[in-house]
């Protein structure tokens, strides 16, 4: 499943997972992907869910850096776990 573009503004997409430790252990490792990249991404944890929205504040919109940033995410939601 692709990133949604949501009113040409922000990137969303939902994760799942089979409980809620198994999602929170994802918002960890996706919270480091935002850190190492200085690039801080909206988090929504329920159990067995994530949703996940990006955008660049100082443009109002979606930039390289939110693609690059939804890129690495998906390379953990796929490894992690």
């Amino acid at each position: 499943m692709s990133w949604d573009v949501v009113d040409n503004h922000h990137l969303e997409k939902s994760f799942e997972f089979p409980d809620f430790a198994r999602a929170l252990e994802f918002v960890n490792l996706a919270g480091q992907i935002c850190e190492d990249q200085d690039h801080h991404a909206e988090f929504i944890l329920s159990w067995g869910k994530v949703v996940i929205k990006t955008w660049s504040h100082d443009a109002n919109g979606i930039t390289d850096r939110d693609h690059k940033l939804a890129k690495a995410i998906d390379e953990v939601s796929v490894n992690g776990p």
